[in-house]
């Protein structure tokens, strides 16, 4: 029986906004990930079904929602500073992706606030590998969308709490 992150709650609750309002979740997995060997991270990986939105011919391959927390412990190597990211990124034939871009939510962004980036990623609005620099995003002028989830704290806690136990 896999183990239950401190994020899987947070996971499965942005799943169903996206599942009420599309495009649908075609998977979802959460994990606990590795780098230099020692574990660092938490992520989650979701899949989008463009199909359920019409758009599988726009996103031939798919679209991917990414959310990481890092602990901070190799920031100084390059990795990211301590806390959350949601990220997108269209999927490549090979099943591979490429240029992971910020999407314009808060770390611990609303379910909502999730699912609604991921409309405007859908439809083009927001672009993946903008040029206009890290945390830019072509297309969009909008600004941060949503704000955080009701249990956000609760959420921070638990991934703190979890960082402590993993790391060395």
């Amino acid at each position: 029986m896999p183990k239950h992150l401190p994020h899987d709650d947070y996971i499965t609750a942005v799943c169903a906004a996206l599942d009420k309002t599309g495009p649908e979740v075609k998977d979802g997995r959460t994990d606990d990930c590795e780098t230099r060997g020692t574990y660092c991270y938490l992520n989650a990986v979701i899949e989008l079904d463009m199909l359920t939105v019409g758009l599988q011919d726009e996103w031939p391959h798919g679209l991917l929602l990414i959310w990481e927390w890092h602990t901070g412990i190799e920031a100084g190597h390059g990795e990211p500073e301590r806390g959350p990211v949601w990220q997108f990124a269209e999927l490549k034939d090979d099943g591979s992706n490429e240029h992971p871009t910020d999407l314009p939510v808060h770390g611990y962004a609303s379910p909502e606030a999730v699912a609604e980036a991921a409309r405007r990623v859908a439809s083009r609005e927001i672009q993946a590998g903008s040029p206009l620099g890290y945390g830019q995003w072509l297309g969009w002028t909008g600004g941060i969308i949503g704000g955080s989830w009701e249990r956000a704290d609760e959420l921070d806690a638990a991934c703190a709490a979890w960082a402590a136990d993993e790391t060395p």
